[in-house]
């Protein structure tokens, strides 16, 4: 009865943030960003769960499996969202309505700042929602090469506003990237002159913030290479 009552509450329009929270769960804030973020259980990704356990990896030691990351609350928000991203007719209504509510003057937006994609058809649910929000900038950052490719194989279309920016699985390497259509790349890097062609996110010289570098969401930029630490 739950949840024929909340189908039916679901057919309505959207009008306030509690209710859009209540369809796709709330946004993240991460610190070091301008804006508003969106994720998930990093222990359901595919290819960063094999990734931990290699030495070496980008993977290894990932910050979105320890910390708070692990709080209960933390973790039992993170698998709601998943649910309702992979299952709930009208998730991509509620991350139009909360995007447009959240970004009125910051408009970057970004996709898993824990997790990753799962699917062709949760792409493509993401990017019905960027062609909604054209006045938003997202950034979607991925280890799921296999997923790109199969999508701009099959769809063939990724829109200007969505950067999706493809990661090397191994520190100090491009080793298993390579430029797929529309798409820019990152790697990660010991010192700055083993990738000396690439934008070296300047974060580690502002007190682990963005401040006024947008970089990951520009397709303008083709390769940016992380600091690790």
């Amino acid at each position: 009865m739950t949840d024929t009552i909340e189908l039916v509450r679901d057919t309505t329009t959207i009008t306030t943030i509690k209710q859009a929270e209540r369809i796709s769960g709330t946004l993240s804030k991460p610190g070091k960003m301008p804006g508003h973020a969106y994720n998930i259980p990093a222990e359901c990704c595919h290819v960063g769960s094999k990734l931990r356990k290699v030495a070496g990896s980008v993977c290894s030691g990932c910050y979105a499996m320890k910390g708070r990351y692990l709080f209960r609350n933390v973790r039992d928000a993170m698998y709601y969202r998943k649910d309702r991203m992979e299952n709930h007719p009208r998730w991509v209504d509620a991350m139009v309505f909360l995007i447009r509510a959240r970004h009125k003057t910051v408009p970057y937006f970004r996709w898993f700042d824990s997790g990753d994609l799962q699917s062709v058809a949760m792409l493509r649910r993401i990017i019905e929602v960027c062609n909604r929000t054209p006045e938003i900038q997202h950034w979607l950052p991925t280890r799921e090469k296999g997923i790109i490719v199969r999508f701009v194989r099959e769809d063939g279309y990724i829109p200007t506003n969505l950067n999706i920016r493809v990661s090397a699985p191994l520190v100090d390497s491009t080793v298993g990237i390579f430029k797929i259509q529309d798409c820019t790349v990152s790697t990660v890097s010991t010192d700055d002159k083993v990738h000396p062609e690439a934008h070296h996110c300047p974060s580690r010289f502002q007190d682990g913030k963005c401040v006024e570098c947008r970089a990951c969401w520009s397709r303008n930029v083709a390769w940016v290479d992380y600091h690790k630490h």
